[in-house]
């Protein structure tokens, strides 16, 4: 197993990625453990020492907040809130995602501002590197206090209760612990409020998309350069004049992008019939440019999560201080959450009208795409599969962080819902691939009848054609779109 170090090192989105959907044996650097002790002992002193009501601590949670419990009360106050909590429901959330929430509660836990054992966080890397993941589900958090149903049902394994998956389906904890001989724990002071305080939930996901989507970008460039050979339109507008007077980053990085791909070109070498292309294929420097610089600044906000404190109340030490503030607040991952969703529906949505125009029956390409129209349908429904998805797609960008809804008695009276946020933006995500691979699919179709492109696209047909053939009759094309997806995931 590779070995990966924390508590003092800073991550990225990619580190995260990579990390979780590898093997690889996590430790807390020696300045981490010293950090997280020195915490646990404080608190320990001063929830014995003085008296005072520290939130979470000796309290109980949301509205009631003055209620105070004793100290032989405070280890079933800790475990009665992982349970209460538990509240999540609707469809599971993908293993994938799931890796990525437990390595960042972890990575969390380990800057030492949050009150709980060293032995704690052992426990989670224990489970973390046997890859036991629990069973969570995607409804129940308003991205305020805290992912709190999510989180609560990520730490019931903690405590033997809850299920965890076995690599075929999820079965009770207890039985996987066993099998692995894994101990469980009790909860002490501040640790379940430790737990389920965070923004992890909602983090996971924007770093699944993130990593996501910097696939799918590429993988949209390259429809475009494809799109507009097969609809033999002109590389004009990719000049790099022409970006260079509206500086944008992603615009010049995305006409660059074409420029290389279509480098020699047969197709562009042919006179053109038409003075300017349309907008779908002219402007995909400015409109996935665009998208690119939207998922730059999703990238800075999300990164600054990945290596936050996010739970609540935090412990400084140095200062003598127990703070309850709101960094449990997702607001920040809400709003790129939302605003990332529209970026990458608007690649698909251009990617729509670019295979529209594709079977359209223009520029001496055959209606549909097939010799034989009439008899053939030939490639006329997957643009209409496209279009439906591009409509959910739109709906789904809805955003979920201009609402809220007040909770606990009134005491959380503004929350974020970026859970919900995350949750469609999954769905935006997924359904982007789906629409580009319907573009590279018809796309190829086209180059049937042009027989002529850049060396790499040349390459590139000849590659796919191994696994879907050309379309010369009518087939059952729902086969041809998993089998493209499948070619240009690998």
């Amino acid at each position: 197993m590779d070995k990966v170090v924390i508590g003092t090192k800073k991550f990225t989105f990619t580190d995260i990625a990579k990390i979780c959907n590898g093997s690889f044996k996590v430790e807390l650097s020696n300045a981490g453990k010293k950090k997280v002790e020195q915490c646990r002992e404080y608190l320990n002193h001063r929830v014995v020492t003085k008296k005072e009501l520290l939130y979470g601590i000796n309290t109980g949670f949301g509205s009631l907040c003055n209620v105070e419990i004793s100290l032989k009360e405070i280890e079933v106050l800790q475990t009665n809130l992982i349970r209460s909590h538990a509240c999540g429901v609707g469809n599971t959330v993908p293993i994938e995602v799931v890796r990525i929430m437990m390595f960042l509660k972890i990575l969390n836990l380990s800057f030492g501002y949050s009150g709980v054992r060293l032995d704690l966080i052992k426990l989670m890397i224990k489970h973390f590197e046997k890859g036991l993941s629990p069973e969570i589900f995607q409804l129940g958090s308003l991205g305020a206090s805290g992912d709190l149903a999510p989180l609560a049902h990520l730490s019931l394994p903690l405590i033997g209760e809850g299920k965890l998956w076995n690599g075929k389906k999820y079965v009770k904890a207890e039985s996987v612990l066993k099998k692995h001989k894994i101990k469980t724990t009790t909860l002490k002071a501040k640790e379940g409020i430790a737990l389920l305080n965070g923004t992890q939930f909602s983090t996971a996901y924007a770093v699944w998309c993130m990593n996501e989507v910097k696939r799918l970008f590429d993988l949209a460039n390259l429809c475009a350069a494809i799109s507009l050979d097969a609809f033999h339109c002109s590389l004009k507008p990719f000049s790099e004049v022409l970006h260079l007077i509206r500086p944008h980053e992603g615009q010049l990085k995305v006409a660059k992008a074409i420029r290389k791909t279509l480098r020699g070109s047969k197709i562009q070498k042919t006179p053109k019939q038409n003075v300017q292309d349309p907008y779908a294929f002219r402007c995909v420097p400015q409109v996935h440019g665009a998208s690119y610089d939207t998922f730059k600044h999703c990238e800075k906000v999300i990164n600054t999560e990945i290596n936050s404190v996010t739970d609540n109340p935090n412990i400084f030490v140095e200062s003598d201080q127990v703070l309850s503030g709101g960094n449990f607040h997702a607001q920040p991952i809400a709003l790129i959450l939302d605003f990332m969703a529209i970026a990458v529906a608007e690649l698909g949505s251009i990617s729509e009208r670019r295979t529209f125009q594709l079977i359209s029956g223009k520029r001496e390409l055959p209606e549909f795409l097939i010799k034989k129209v009439g008899l053939n349908s030939g490639l006329m429904i997957p643009q209409y599969t496209a279009a439906s998805i591009v409509s959910q797609n739109k709906q789904l960008c809805t955003p979920a962080s201009v609402d809220s809804i007040v909770s606990s008695n009134g005491q959380e009276d503004h929350v974020s819902m970026a859970a919900n946020a995350a949750t469609k933006t999954y769905k935006v995500v997924k359904n982007l691939e789906r629409i580009l691979a319907i573009e590279f699919m018809t796309a190829m179709q086209a180059l049937e009848f042009r027989k002529a492109s850049s060396k790499s696209i040349v390459e590139l047909h000849h590659a796919y054609r191994k696994h879907v053939k050309p379309l010369n009759v009518d087939r059952n094309l729902s086969l041809d779109i998993h089998k493209t997806i499948s070619f240009l995931a690998n």
